[in-house]
């Protein structure tokens, strides 16, 4: 870049000497005299201020959002990639399994419970038989275990993915229920570590109740009757998939998890205290459905964030309650959101944070899938939000 300023006397000496005719060939040239001090070439005066070439530009500061992005164009290469590889050829090496249609059941009574478990039970044999012919053995076995005549089904579903609605207790004449919403990678095939956290839970319920006679927020003589629902009622994505990192599937379970908790108050009653006990992908479904979801608390457990900036954020009369274990590595997911080709992408603020303005309880150290394990801080304090004893609660 050419620099344009007023030219000073040195300035001008040098350009005269620059634009001097040079001497004839024949001429020699003058021999140069010694001298004791050295040659010091002329230098021009510094310019004016006006023409000092501009500093380089400082790089933009890198915000969390920024830095968001960066990993997330990795993220979403690696999880196209796999989209674009592995979901082909697995579907190429497993065809879909057949199964039967749903039971054609009406919204679940009081009066209607055993016909609902009577039939899912006759529908979960008829998909372990059609999965066997198929030649599905681990689909089979998972179908066969469902229609055992100890397990209640409120629905049942073996098609695709699988769905299911389990009941652990007497929801009958239950007056504390619990309704857990599993994350990603919850199926048919590995729904039993879901179930396995439902009975750990209603246990220490049971447990619990017993101890102390928990009833509301104060102790009583009157004993709570308590049912834990295991809520398989949405297609989970995978852990490795694009969906994940979208809140696509949430919006689409958000409907079915509050039509659910309608047709429950068909079962209950309006007097019964309901908990939504959310974890992983789960919270960002229950984050999605808690405007006007009649629940009485809301747990998030090892939590991505809901899609939501805040408790007030959710438009819901729930008290919020959040947990994460000090092992999850749910904490290195960075708490921001972005909108790409009309698709969300990220959950947005971390519900443990306190801007996010939850009840936050102790989860001790346990892991991502450790919550529901027996004998741990966070199953504890699960069971007495459940059980309304939230003086209780241990805190973070």
């Amino acid at each position: 870049m050419e620099l344009r300023g007023k030219p000073t006397a040195a300035g001008r000496a040098t350009q005269a000497t620059q634009t001097a005719p040079p001497l004839e060939p024949s001429s020699p040239p003058p021999e140069p005299k010694e001298s004791s001090e050295p040659v010091r070439p002329v230098r021009p005066a510094p310019s004016a201020p006006s023409a000092q070439p501009a500093p380089p530009a400082e790089p933009p500061p890198s915000t969390p959002r920024i830095r968001f992005l960066r990993r997330l164009s990795r993220t979403v290469l690696a999880a196209l990639v796999t989209a674009a590889v592995v979901v082909p050829v697995s579907a190429a090496a497993r065809p879909r399994v057949p199964a039967p249609a749903p039971a054609a059941l009406a919204p679940p009574t009081t009066a209607t419970l055993d016909e609902a478990y009577t039939a899912n039970r006759a529908n979960a044999a008829e998909a372990s038989r059609m999965a066997a012919a198929h030649g599905d053995r681990t689909r089979a076995a998972a179908d066969r275990a469902m229609a055992a005549p100890s397990r209640h089904f409120l629905s049942f579903d073996g098609r695709g993915q699988g769905l299911a609605v389990e009941v652990l207790g007497d929801l009958a004449h239950a007056d504390r229920v619990a309704v857990l919403v599993p994350g990603s990678d919850t199926t048919l095939e590995t729904y039993g570590r879901f179930r396995a956290g439902a009975a750990a839970l209603q246990d220490r319920l049971n447990s619990l109740d017993r101890r102390h006679g928990f009833h509301g927020s104060h102790v009583s003589t009157a004993r709570p009757h308590t049912a834990v629902i295991a809520w398989l009622g949405y297609e989970t994505p995978g852990t490795v998939s694009t969906t994940v990192l979208t809140t696509g599937r949430a919006e689409d379970a958000a409907p079915q998890l509050k039509r659910f908790i309608r047709e429950l108050r068909g079962v209950v009653g309006e007097k019964a205290h309901v908990s939504l006990l959310c974890h992983s992908y789960g919270t960002v479904v229950c984050g999605r459905a808690a405007h006007g979801l009649d629940a009485g608390d809301i747990a998030l457990i090892g939590s991505p964030g809901t899609g939501a900036d805040s408790v007030a954020a959710l438009r819901t009369s729930a008290r919020i309650w959040a947990a994460r274990g000090a092992d999850d590595w749910i904490v290195n997911v960075p708490h921001v959101h972005a909108d790409l080709f009309g698709t969300t992408v990220g959950f947005g603020a971390d519900p443990v944070s306190p801007a996010f303005g939850a009840h936050v309880f102790a989860a001790g150290t346990g892991g991502h899938s450790d919550y529901f394990k027996p004998g741990s801080v966070s199953l504890d304090n699960l069971a007495r939000i459940v059980l309304g004893a939230t003086s209780e609660v241990t805190r973070a």
